[in-house]
């Protein structure tokens, strides 16, 4: 197929490398250069959005938040100004559900359908294709689309309609929040009793609190790896839109607020690039003691 892929960042980029691998032409979009391994597939790289919808049938979408969705799909030079009947919109981006409605129906009044297919499972999934992909969409469409998810990811569902791919990430992102958390807590408590927190780690992997949160960031938090991975930004980002629609729902989420605070911490201390595992950084902060570093 002809695949439009817009956004080749660090998710972007080796999920777009399996399409190419799989032997599908690829026109592209992002802001720098196309990253060097992608350039061994059959890849053409595009002046714009606008540019990549008139040669593509399928076209992806992954950039940072919703403005950023709205800019590529709408502006001057958007998706939207080369689509043509027919054709296939995917962004995969985490944004607003509200806003993914309406340009739903923007793009559904082009003659064209609309899928969004959040992920989940950061980096290290997209580049070993294990990400988990949640869509919101018509059947018909994600069949369509199915093969070229299957990719990209291992466990694909479609949640509904337009929009409820992106309230299932929102929800995945308060899930990932608290744990990380929990995870933090449970760790630096551990260190601080003097137990070796890579071997309690360990211990709890064999038990009910194990999760891949704590096998991935229990790690990284020992080991003082806080390079992204998915930045402490980005899950700010995500828990925004948890709690103003919860707001604007009448839903109390105060633990999601508690994480939000802790994110806050880090990034008042510079650690806005950060791996979202620091934030158990915050809690060493507010604990006048620091995980030991083991490799």
């Amino acid at each position: 197929m002809k695949i439009g892929f817009i956004g080749l960042g660090i998710m972007g980029a080796p999920m777009a490398g399996h399409l190419g691998k799989a032997g599908h032409e690829l026109f592209v979009h992002t802001i720098g250069d196309v990253p060097a391994f992608l350039k061994e597939y059959k890849v053409t790289a595009c002046a714009s959005g606008k540019e990549v919808a008139q040669q593509a049938d399928v076209i992806f979408t992954m950039v940072p938040d919703t403005p950023d969705v709205e800019k590529v799909l709408f502006s001057e030079n958007g998706v939207a100004a080369g689509l043509s009947a027919g054709k296939t919109v995917v962004d995969m981006s985490s944004i607003a559900p509200i806003e993914t409605k309406e340009f739903a129906k923007k793009v559904n009044a082009l003659g064209c359908e609309y899928l969004d297919a959040p992920v989940s499972g950061g980096e290290v999934g997209a580049k070993a294709a294990t990400l988990s992909i949640m869509v919101g969409g018509s059947e018909e469409t994600f069949d369509k689309v199915l093969p070229l998810f299957q990719l990209m990811g291992k466990n694909i569902t479609r949640v509904g309609g337009n929009g409820d791919g992106q309230t299932a990430k929102v929800a995945n992102q308060m899930i990932v929040a608290l744990t990380i958390e929990a995870v933090g807590e449970a760790l630096l408590f551990a260190a601080r009793a003097g137990a070796d927190p890579a071997k309690v780690r360990q211990a709890l992997l064999g038990g009910f609190a194990s999760s891949k949160i704590l096998e991935v960031h229990g790690e990284r938090m020992y080991k003082r790896t806080f390079d992204p991975g998915f930045r402490i930004t980005l899950h700010q980002k995500d828990l925004n839109l948890a709690l103003s629609s919860a707001q604007k729902m009448g839903v109390a989420l105060p633990a999601t607020a508690l994480a939000q605070q802790l994110f806050n911490t880090c990034v008042a201390n510079g650690g806005a690039s950060w791996d979202h595992s620091a934030l158990v950084r915050a809690l060493e902060k507010m604990s006048n003691f620091e995980i030991p570093a083991q490799q």
